[in-house]
């Protein structure tokens, strides 16, 4: 199953798509030589031509810089490979149509997404900074901030799991689940054993997941072997020969919404090595959170957004689905909390920015734990320069990579960062999936996005922002529990690293969009 996993993965991925690419390019070249060869001039100039005219257009775009030269570096060097690659990542047909359908939705869902100016008003007498970042978010993605009523922290996603079955029990009137992936185990079939319980119990039920499970994971019929239990289920942008890739635009969220009144995100999937029933690189160091009151609201719309991406029975009923936990029992009150979603379609790098507002409004510390690190020129500057201004930033990566190029890639940043005051500690056990980042006891953000191009920039995502909740406190003893466990890699660590493979990190850079 793993050898068969692994040769999906590569059949339906751009990597492949980039060597067929190559190939056709080494053919062209050959072809002309061979039978143009009076035109070669011509023939090549126009290659030219158009891998300027693509350079051009990526010139004039509304992107981060480092993006972009990530991108005209191959189209130039390449120019059969690079435009062939960069027309067939940037111009799906399916794409335009969801961000178009989602666009209609929000139009829909923005009279729900009102700011309570009490609120702001709140948080900006404590921290004019942090309002601002909040209203960024509210601005740009529509999401409110709330007053938080109850939010618990996971340190494990098996912790996570345990709270979450007792809580799917509880479900009155519906459960929302949309997963990146969803896997058969002891995790989802008890899960799913739940959910047939409740669909008898008239508890509405729908479940999402990510095409690429379609791949190995589930079979390519299991919507409609669910539907025979009652559960709605969909499966977001199907893997497809030719027209799909495995990694551009996938539905990479973690979202649980019970009755309105409970919500989780985090790192955590629906499969077994995420509560560490089953081993793959070590132990499986995740999180997850959970939050109660008004703010569950945020979560609900993303994902019945989401759902309707390829409705064609009309629009959602919205206003059913919302306002479930209205009554706010100052006793409980926890800070301030908000959930927002981040889309790869909107020209907006929504989770970058926020990390960036943290990086550069920290005065003591900031603490990230991510299984990724490929960096753009934005956030290793704000990295170096955070460490520079004497605020501790510390980066827990894996020990144990899940995928040996994007760890090779994500060390090629280690000296750099290493040598400005950035600490990188790794955690020895196994593997961390964790994204998290925590800032001097007040500020944090858990959810599914990671420091790499993938999440920032490609992937539909989402996360969850605290403010003066005292679940940072609990994230923040994870971190240095977890750390206790970590190795701290010394410069000189970085060069004692096998020259090959520092090698391959630093050519991996050249690919980093892609990766």
């Amino acid at each position: 199953m793993k050898l068969l996993r692994g040769l999906f993965r590569i059949v339906f991925s751009r990597f492949t798509f980039a060597i067929c690419s190559l190939a056709l390019q080494i053919v062209v070249i050959f072809i002309a030589i061979a039978f143009f060869s009076e035109y070669i001039v011509w023939l090549f100039g126009g290659f030219t031509t158009l891998s300027v005219i693509v350079v051009i257009y990526i010139l004039n775009k509304n992107q981060n810089p480092s993006y972009k030269i990530a991108w005209i570096i191959p189209i130039l060097s390449l120019p059969v490979l690079g435009v062939l690659l960069y027309l067939f990542v940037h111009t799906q047909v399916g794409v335009k149509a969801v961000h178009r359908r989602l666009l209609e939705e929000r139009n829909i869902t923005r009279k729900f997404l009102l700011q309570n100016r009490e609120v702001t008003r709140e948080v900006a007498k404590q921290d004019e900074l942090v309002a601002t970042s909040l209203h960024y978010i509210h601005q740009v993605a529509d999401f409110p901030v709330y007053r938080a009523l109850n939010t618990s922290y996971f340190p494990f996603g098996e912790d996570q799991y345990h709270d979450l079955l007792k809580e799917l029990k509880k479900a009155k009137k519906f459960i929302f689940l949309e997963y990146f992936i969803v896997e058969r185990g002891e995790m989802w079939n008890s899960i799913l054993e739940i959910l047939k319980e409740k669909v008898k119990e008239n508890v509405e039920v729908r479940v999402m997941y990510d095409g690429m499970c379609s791949i190995v994971l589930l079979p390519y019929d299991y919507p409609k072997q669910l539907k025979k239990f009652g559960i709605l289920c969909k499966e977001f942008m199907p893997i497809k020969p030719v027209v799909s890739t495995l990694q551009n635009n996938r539905d990479h969220r973690k979202i649980c919404v019970i009755d309105g009144k409970v919500a989780y995100t985090g790192g955590v999937n629906l499969a077994d090595e995420y509560i560490n029933q089953k081993e793959r690189f070590g132990v499986w160091k995740d999180n997850a959170v959970k939050i109660e009151g008004e703010a569950v609201d945020n979560f609900t719309i993303m994902f019945l957004e989401m759902w309707n991406v390829d409705s064609l029975t009309g629009h959602e009923e919205y206003g059913k689905y919302l306002g479930c936990s209205r009554e706010a029992n100052e006793s409980k009150m926890d800070g301030y909390v908000i959930p927002f979603g981040d889309s790869p379609l909107d020209n907006q790098t929504i989770g970058e920015n926020v990390y960036l507002d943290i990086l550069n409004q920290a005065k003591k510390y900031v603490h990230i734990m991510t299984p990724y690190l490929v960096l753009d020129y934005s956030l290793m500057s704000a990295l170096i320069h955070a460490a520079q201004r004497g605020v501790e930033v510390v980066i827990m990566m894996p020990h144990i990579p899940d995928k040996k190029l994007i760890y090779y890639l994500g060390r090629s940043y280690y000296a750099d960062l290493i040598q400005n005051g950035v600490k990188i500690c790794e955690y020895t056990p196994g593997f961390v999936h964790a994204k998290m980042m925590i800032s001097d006891d007040e500020k944090a953000v858990v959810g599914s996005i990671n420091l790499d191009y993938r999440s920032l920039y490609l992937h539909f995502e989402c996360a969850c922002f605290f403010y003066q909740s005292k679940s940072i406190s609990h994230m923040e003893k994870d971190f240095q529990e977890t750390l206790e466990k970590c190795q701290e890699v010394q410069l000189a660590d970085v060069f004692r690293y096998p020259l090959w493979k520092r090698a391959i990190g630093r050519v991996l850079r050249f690919f980093a969009p892609l990766l």
